[in-house]
């Protein structure tokens, strides 16, 4: 016999036991759960309640479900990811829209329950055993393409970003809702990379670029647009170990420096069976070396789109698959 607090089964001892024993018979007699206990104290409708948990985690769960918009979300906690940290993590990246109640060593001798904005929520205090929820006020703008001069740029250099039409049929070719791990290469002002992580907040996104100054337009357009959870690497990218990322199934290429060939050799050896790659080129050059690329590393070329936007170049958008096993 096992006591354990709350209920075993959300995000406790419970789920431990089954997946350490799982040809046990596990009999459980739950009481609530601190973020039910919350939702009560507060008078909380949980019809919608999702729930998740930083506790002893990175932050990703979090960040999707408010991407998502979710109206109602349960947070379970731990010293470093408290109620401060969180309340700080929602206003960096605009989620002024939630307001975030607090329960304290509920049903403890220090009990206490209370519901601030978030700014107010910054100068507290808070015991060790907390829970929050957030709850959304109002719906944040969803855009189904960002507009291009929405996003900070270069200065000096208004066109130095993937237009909105080329980039939402890029979005397409990589097929992103479906992807799990994506890399974009050349990252520049971010907008492949946040339409895509708004597009799919479960994606795992990491975003290369060589250019220094691009690591803080990547954070402003991340804060304009609310899009956390994207890990940003600066630096010329064939120096770069990227054995140590999580092999992608999806990848773009949006610059190359002038070394096309070796990048996709270099992309060959990291990505996973049946992964995407997508290039949009400009110059016949580059559609060239790509196509000759696949053959040589075994890719199949299975898309091209030609698309001319105004008065601007054609631009030629590739999409090859990795053939399985090679």
């Amino acid at each position: 016999m096992i006591f354990a607090s709350g209920n075993p089964l959300f995000y406790g001892f419970s789920n431990t036991l089954q997946n350490k024993y799982p040809n046990a018979v596990i009999y459980n007699e739950p009481h609530f759960s601190s973020i039910q206990l919350l939702a009560n104290k507060t008078n909380t409708n949980s019809n919608e309640l999702m729930s998740v948990s930083v506790h002893g985690r990175t932050w990703k769960a979090l960040d999707v479900a408010l991407i998502q918009q979710k109206s109602l979300i349960g947070v379970l906690t731990d010293a470093e990811k408290n109620p401060k940290t969180i309340a700080e993590r929602l206003l960096e990246y605009g989620f002024t829209n939630y307001k975030i109640s607090i329960g304290e060593d509920l049903e403890g001798e220090h009990e206490k329950v209370q519901t601030l904005t978030l700014s107010e929520a910054l100068y507290q205090e808070y015991h060790k055993l907390n829970c929050v929820l957030l709850h959304k006020t109002e719906q944040r703008k969803l855009h189904f393409g960002i507009q291009d001069g929405h996003f900070k740029g270069l200065p000096g250099r208004p066109n130095m970003i993937t237009k909105m039409p080329i980039r939402l049929t890029t979005l397409h070719l990589l097929e992103i809702l479906n992807a799990k791990v994506f890399w974009d290469i050349g990252f520049c002002t971010g907008s492949i990379t946040i339409e895509a992580k708004l597009k799919n907040p479960n994606l795992e996104v990491v975003a290369f670029e060589k250019r220094k100054e691009c690591e803080e337009i990547l954070y402003q357009n991340q804060k304009i647009f609310g899009v956390p959870g994207i890990h940003g690497v600066i630096g010329d990218f064939f120096e770069q170990e990227i054995e140590i990322y999580n092999q992608p199934d999806t990848v773009f290429i949006g610059g190359h420096g002038g070394r096309l060939e070796e990048l996709l050799t270099k992309v060959n050896e990291v990505i996973t069976p049946n992964a995407i790659i997508v290039m949009n080129t400009v110059k016949e050059t580059s559609n060239k070396i790509f196509k000759e690329s696949c053959k040589i590393l075994g890719w199949e070329l299975v898309e091209e789109i030609n698309l001319t936007l105004d008065l601007n170049n054609p631009i030629c958008l590739l999409k090859a698959t990795k053939t399985k096993g090679k």
